[in-house]
């Protein structure tokens, strides 16, 4: 009985030591959250909306909602996201976070936080007089990286945090969030770094940072930390549907946008000028790759820096520099991470071989979507579930379209087939079935007489200045 008694004591004092021994081998944020927490500040901004809806209303609150969550609204008369019924003219709010870079008040946000607002205010820690808003200036934003760059006038220095480096580190290191999740301002979570170089398709230079700190609505802007209080990432997108997945701008790309927008010069990146789609397993086969790699040049731009270094389409473009290209969204960042006028090396797969080729590089434009605008010849696509009318001639110059082809797409219907193939408003739809089309007539009779039959159609889509092709799934008469 004596030696069972000391038995279960002896077990219970291993357990108990090795749940010690457990806590001790977890992280303290506490120093940290107290460290970082007061330049970490909260955002909110207002605009004046022409009918919007309650999505609209709570801004980055409803960012990233799934599809069909606007029903929810339409029950009670209101009109939600992807909902019929529209709000009258009103003031819309929106919440989010960012952090201060520099004692005198200049704070880093996303851009979609602040894009349109006519007034932003910066909300302080309380360490630093939180019970007064500030209005921010918005010194510049680039919205190809989505990021934004801010400027309060404080009577006193203020505390800033510094950017560190993202591509040292490694998948399972621990990070800290800091943000103003559904306007809980200050709120501080912890995670793990889960994966590195995330392509969400939410623009051309994706290459985000994933993390299981708890990330939501309103996080939008805010740092994520390392454990020496570097920021490492901007909290930027999440999952709607998911949990524990978080997505973040790498430090080493916002840092270069930042500086170039703080030193008031325009972000500049590099260009090529070829459209360029990622290589599968046929392809590699077909052209003698031992694996499927790098970036397929499936046309030249006459007159480009590609072009006049002798690039031509069939081409793979397998690194820049020295350094291996993956796929087409690496040569994407690669070529934009350089500046225009740099001579670089490419590494290209010809003929069952690779060569170098040098090309000085031009400057990528920002391809802003077209604006959709009142026009007489906007027509519905009903097959498709698109409302499209065609180019300006102010529109076709801008984004160097010839007259033969290209229609905007000013609506999407959620429920109809394009949706589902991810055709966007403000998109412009150059070509279907390869035939250039530049009237809402030309893509009906085409999408008519050739999609219906077969079943599917092949939409060429320019969207932001990135060429891509769209199959759209039909009902096979």
């Amino acid at each position: 009985m004596r030696i069972r008694k000391h038995l279960v004591l002896a077990l219970a004092a291993l357990f108990m030591m090795s749940g010690l021994a457990q806590a001790a081998s977890l992280p303290d944020f506490s120093e940290l959250a107290a460290k970082c927490g007061p330049a970490v500040v909260n955002i909110g901004t207002e605009r004046t909306a022409q009918g919007g809806g309650p999505e609209e209303f709570f801004g980055e609150m409803f960012r990233n909602m799934p599809p069909g969550f606007g029903q929810f609204f339409d029950q009670f008369g209101m009109g939600g996201p992807r909902g019929g019924k529209r709000m009258p003219q009103k003031k819309q709010k929106s919440l989010g976070s960012g952090f201060i870079i520099s004692a005198d008040g200049y704070i880093v946000t996303n851009n979609h936080v602040v894009a349109d607002a006519d007034v932003i205010h910066v909300t302080l820690d309380e360490s630093n007089g939180k019970a007064t808003p500030l209005e921010a200036k918005l010194i510049g934003a680039d919205e190809e990286t989505d990021l934004a760059l801010l400027k309060v006038e404080a009577k006193k220095d203020l505390p800033f945090l510094k950017f560190g480096n993202s591509d040292a580190l490694k998948v399972g290191e621990w990070l800290m969030a800091i943000g103003n999740p559904f306007g809980l301002d200050h709120t501080v979570t912890s995670g793990i770094l889960s994966a590195k170089g995330r392509n969400i398709r939410s623009g051309p230079f994706d290459n985000f940072l994933q993390t299981d700190c708890s990330i939501n609505p309103g996080n939008s802007g805010g740092p994520l930390l390392n454990m020496d209080g570097d920021v490492i990432g901007i909290n930027t997108a999440i999952i709607a549907s998911g949990q524990g997945i978080g997505f973040a701008i790498p430090s080493n790309m916002a840092a270069n946008i930042i500086e170039q927008i703080k030193s008031g010069k325009k972000v500049s990146r590099g260009w090529i000028g070829v459209t360029i789609q990622d290589v599968d397993e046929a392809m590699a086969k077909a052209i003698g790759m031992e694996m499927p790699h790098g970036a397929l040049v499936a046309s030249t731009l006459d007159g480009e820096p590609a072009a006049r270094a002798g690039i031509e389409a069939g081409d793979v473009i397998v690194s820049v520099d020295g350094e291996n290209i993956a796929d087409s969204s690496a040569l994407l960042r690669a070529i934009a991470a350089k500046k225009p006028g740099n001579v670089v090396k490419l590494g290209i797969w010809r003929n069952g071989k690779e060569q170098t080729m040098s090309v000085t590089l031009g400057e990528r434009q920002n391809a802003q979507s077209a604006t959709p605008g009142k026009e007489d010849r906007k027509q519905d696509e009903g097959l498709l579930g698109l409302t499209v009318r065609a180019l300006k001639p102010e529109e076709r110059q801008e984004m160097d379209i010839a007259d033969k082809e290209g229609i905007l797409v000013l609506d999407v219907n959620p429920d109809k087939a394009a949706a589902e193939a991810d055709i966007r408003p403000g998109d412009v739809i150059l070509r279907a079935d390869r035939t250039p089309v530049n009237t809402p007539e030309a893509l009906s009779k085409i999408v008519k007489e050739v999609g219906v039959k077969r079943g599917a159609i092949m939409l060429q889509v320019l969207r932001r200045g990135d060429t891509l092709f769209k199959a759209i799934t039909l009902e096979k008469k």
